[in-house]
């Protein structure tokens, strides 16, 4: 088990909580409302049970509240990265993976599948591009494409509980 090493998330106030872990899932800090509300115990001071209590969270809320979370992460190389208005841990994230060093044709390649991708599934490509690189990236944009909604959906949760592990991650280590 991880521990946090500069802060107790059993020991914080609702308040230091949510400010704590509100982007910890994109721009929907009632992941961390809830998490608060189920109560507060030692064990979330690691990182892997405040991890399953937060996807448990995510994974059994309705389906409108889960699209909308979605629908908050960014493209990856999208606009919003072009012109620096992602939150600080998606540029991070993004950076990392090299997306910031692409060349215009893969910048290209990336709009032409973030626009196919929305019309297609009506949500964006999620992906948890920690330790990855943009070829890898591009490549499974280039199979995700062609599955169902259905499975693609699912298939963002799961992403989008990674990502939230690796914030976890980081806030830790803090």
């Amino acid at each position: 088990m991880s521990p946090f090493q500069s802060l107790k998330p059993s020991s914080l106030s609702r308040d230091e909580f949510v400010a704590a872990f509100a982007d910890i899932y994109e721009h929907s800090p009632w992941v961390a409302e809830k998490a608060y509300d189920l109560g507060q115990g030692d064990e979330l001071d690691h990182v892997e049970t405040l991890h399953q209590r937060m996807s448990d969270i995510l994974l059994s809320a309705d389906h409108t509240r889960q699209l909308a979370l979605v629908n908050a992460h960014p493209d990856l190389a999208g606009k919003a990265a072009v012109q620096g208005q992602l939150t600080a841990a998606s540029t991070a994230e993004q950076a990392g993976a090299g997306i910031n060093q692409c060349t215009p044709e893969e910048f290209q390649r990336f709009t032409e599948l973030n626009d196919a991708y929305k019309a297609k599934f009506k949500f964006p490509f999620i992906m948890a591009v920690k330790g990855s690189n943009r070829h890898q990236i591009l490549a499974a944009f280039e199979t995700r494409i062609h599955h169902s909604a259905d499975t693609e959906f699912q298939c963002a949760l799961t992403e989008i509980n990674k990502i939230a592990l690796f914030r976890l991650q980081t806030v830790a280590a803090a």
